[in-house]
């Protein structure tokens, strides 16, 4: 035991002289700074080094100095501040702070700053000095004077409120801070102001007078009025809208409205909103709830009203007569409330059925306009009887009288353009022409031949009168409104003029198509008589105009035969939907005239109508019937001539063949009907195609029934039959009015497509110019190779 403590003696001695003895051997600073980054890399030695690169810092250190710093700095102090003054690189500050804020529950790192519990008692305290002097304070300003979130602050005061602040936050809003006092005298302030309320008044109003905090305001009175304190109630809600109306000006206003109900039995909505109600269907419906009315556009009406009407209403129609329901209603009502409160009540009644309503207000029963009907019926009859006698009276086809207005409402609904192709047909000798080249030309109608002692008749003049016997068919009405209007007004001197006029409006049809059936009616036991003897004279002006119509195919055939099979097709196309549907017209409204369906004018008649009267036809006619109908759909008339021979045996006429004196006549005839059309017509277009045409005809010595898009190929034909200097002129001309045509026609679609789109200008404008000159210069020219025919040569303008 002594050896021990001997040697332990011996080394401490040793120990003593190595402390006191001087070092033989040093490192070097870089030596140093090379072994801490190997004992550092080694994870065997935790440092930081600064940012000037001089000194080294462990982590705790860090962390001791940031406690220091916020000490020192008050208790809030922002990270980037503390990169500064430890001369740490900032990464390792975030670290240290994030650290330091979980582990102790009395710092929070708030926005990058580190914010202690004591810099929050602080800002309560200066917080609670401002409210003590202020009264109310808000968070948004706090978080203006702090920088600061709302979130933040708002906790932070929450935690400290009746303990370093005394105040307390809005229920309403978390955002504003009272104290008792400003509480108590905002309560006191407003508890006074609205007891010496005597009328309605805005909410909104005495917040903007008074600087009434909003939400203690709406508060304090929804405590006060549920408290019994106040006598009153708000209407519309914690908005702009929101009005006071106290107890006693809401008695008051109540007990006018009763009164005024009770003795009136209606109330206006606008007369309530002028006492100061804003919303007057909802106060209306809350105020009698157990009381039926009924809600108008602009009234509200009662029971009693409502039983009047109806006693008005049921009494009228018992008696078959009329009532005006406006004036059995106030005079505040309008026509609108007038007309709803009426159609309720028909509903109700379920009178709508024997029943009309006029004028909006007017109810009328069905018996007394059958009663108004009934006053024309003498009228009727004696204008039926004077329309037949003068001839003026038109027969429907008809299967019955409701077949007669399907018909008739066909023959009236035939487009424009078909209506207009029946009226320029030709129909006895006749040729349809079409003026200029190509599909923009139009048709027009020349002078048509019979046979002689028959007086001749220009096909233009025929045109008003088949556009008459059209509008004939439209117009057959038996009186105008105003006439009606006249006879109603003398029979019925208690209407007002307003209902006769209604009346009138509503008669007016139903009179029509009464006066249709008196008309046929009047029409059957005039003409049953004389029948018999006319059907002779029918079926011989028959035979002779389809004889006429046919010698005039035969003869257009022969011209059409000159010229290449493609336009023989066009040509017998045309010649198919023109003459040969007179023809087939003729038949069918001859044997129609039978079955009492036959037309005033046959140009009416359409396939629709054929087909309807094929329909109604015997079965042993109709089998040829519908062969010659549909034989105009082909391509050739050779068909149709087939088929014309069996449709003239069922009508009981011959075919007469004309001979060759009567055909040199014709052919005259047709010359000079087309030459009389050239000497009064200035459009070009029409000058081109009837002088092509006559002079194919004083070429060939044959007529020609061509539409206007063969008037190319007529003029390439007349190449070998006219002078050659003449047909240069022709062709000329044929291009002028080419180029014009398309002119027009591009004009028309600039039209419709842009207002300014037609405009032409500079060289385009002049050349349309010069062209139009030059067609009005060589007009005459063309006529004359026609009306002054000469072999000298023309001089091309």
């Amino acid at each position: 035991m002594d050896g021990d403590w001997d040697e332990i003696r011996r080394l401490a001695a040793d120990f003593q002289r190595a402390q006191f003895a001087s070092t033989m051997q040093r490192l070097s600073e870089q030596n140093c700074i090379e072994i801490v980054a190997k004992l550092t890399e080694a994870k065997q030695l935790d440092v930081v080094h600064t940012l000037d690169g001089k000194e080294y810092i462990t982590p705790a250190q860090i962390a001791r100095e940031i406690r220091d710093e916020l000490y020192f700095h008050g208790g809030r102090i922002n990270i980037v501040d503390l990169q500064q003054i430890l001369n740490v690189d900032l990464m390792h500050i975030e670290t240290k702070a994030n650290d330091i804020a979980k582990m102790e529950k009395s710092i929070q790192l708030i926005l990058g700053q580190l914010i202690d519990e004591n810099y929050l008692d602080q800002m309560a305290e200066e917080v609670n000095d401002r409210l003590q002097e202020a009264g109310q304070i808000t968070i948004s300003e706090l978080c203006k004077t702090y920088d600061l979130p709302v979130e933040f602050i708002t906790e932070a005061l929450s935690h400290r409120l009746g303990k370093i602040i005394n105040g307390q936050l809005d229920c309403y809003d978390q955002g504003v801070i009272f104290t008792d006092a400003f509480v108590a005298q905002h309560k006191a302030r407003i508890r006074g102001l609205f007891s010496a309320i005597t009328r309605p008044i805005p909410v909104s109003t005495l917040i903007t007078h008074y600087k009434f905090q909003e939400r203690l305001l709406y508060s304090f009175l929804e405590e006060l009025l549920t408290s019994g304190r106040l006598n009153g109630a708000v209407i519309g809600g914690r908005q702009d809208k929101a009005i006071y109306i106290p107890d006693i000006y809401s008695r008051t206003q109540n007990n006018w409205v009763d009164s005024f109900f009770k003795q009136n039995g209606y109330l206006e909505y606008d007369t309530l909103s002028r006492l100061g109600i804003p919303d007057p269907i909802n106060y209306i419906k809350k105020r009698y709830k157990s009381t039926p009315l009924t809600y108008l556009k602009a009234t509200c009406v009662g029971h009693v009203i409502v039983d009047q009407v109806e006693a008005s209403v049921e009494e009228a129609l018992r008696s078959d007569t009329w009532v005006d329901i406006q004036s059995l209603l106030p005079t505040s009502f309008s026509v609108e409330d007038a007309s709803i409160l009426l159609q309720q009540v028909m509903r109700t009644l379920n009178k709508l059925s024997n029943s009309m309503i006029f004028v909006d207000t007017f109810v009328v029963s069905e018996q007394f306009i059958r009663s108004c009907a009934a006053l024309f019926e003498q009228i009727m009859q004696h204008k039926a009887e004077k329309e037949v006698q003068n001839n003026h009276a038109h027969v429907f086809t008809e299967e019955d009288l409701k077949q007669a207005a399907i018909i008739a409402d066909s023959m009236i609904s035939v487009k424009k353009d078909k209506r207009d192709e029946r009226k320029k047909k030709s129909t006895e000798g006749t040729g349809s022409i079409r003026a200029g080249g190509g599909g923009n030309a139009r048709e027009i109608r020349i002078r048509k031949s019979k046979k002689r002692g028959k007086k001749e008749e220009d096909s233009d003049e025929e045109t008003p009168s088949i556009a008459s016997s059209k509008n004939k068919q439209k117009e057959i009405r038996f009186m105008t409104q105003e006439e009606i209007e006249d006879v109603l007004k003398n029979r019925l001197e208690d209407c007002p003029e307003e209902l006769i006029t209604e009346l009138a409006a509503h008669l007016i049809r139903p009179l029509s198509k009464s006066y249709q059936e008196v008309l046929h009616s009047v029409f059957l036991s005039t003409s049953t008589a004389g029948s018999g003897a006319s059907r002779k004279k029918t079926v011989k002006e028959l035979q002779e105009e389809v004889s006429n119509f046919y010698n005039n195919i035969r003869l257009f055939e022969k011209g059409a035969k000159l010229f290449t099979d493609d336009t023989q097709v066009q040509l017998a196309k045309h010649a198919l939907k023109t003459i040969c549907t007179d023809i087939t017209n003729l038949i069918f409204n001859f044997l129609a005239g039978d079955l009492m369906m036959s037309v005033e004018n046959y140009n009416t008649i359409t396939p629709e109508i054929r087909l309807k009267m094929l329909s109604k036809f015997p079965d042993e006619s109709r089998s040829s019937l519908t062969k010659l109908h549909n034989s105009l759909n082909g391509k050739s008339t050779e068909e149709f001539f087939v088929v014309l021979d069996g449709a003239a045996e069922i009508c009981g006429i011959m075919l007469k063949k004309g001979d060759k004196k009567k055909e040199r006549q014709v052919i005259f005839q047709h010359r000079q009907a087309l030459i009389e059309q050239l000497k009064i017509t200035e459009d070009p277009a029409l000058v081109l195609h009837l002088t092509s045409v006559l002079l194919f005809q004083l070429s060939t010595h044959n007529m020609l029934h061509a539409p206007g898009r063969c008037v190319p190929q007529l003029i390439t034909f007349l190449l070998t039959k006219i002078p050659e200097d003449q047909h240069k002129v022709l062709v000329k001309y044929q291009g002028l009015v080419v180029k014009q045509l398309v002119g027009q026609k591009k004009g028309g679609q600039g039209d419709e497509e842009s207002g300014d789109s037609h405009r032409v200008e500079g060289e385009g404008e002049n050349e349309v110019e010069l062209g139009r000159k030059e067609l009005q210069e060589l007009t005459p020219f063309i006529k004359d190779l026609v009306l002054k025919p000469r072999k000298t040569s023309v001089t091309e303008e």
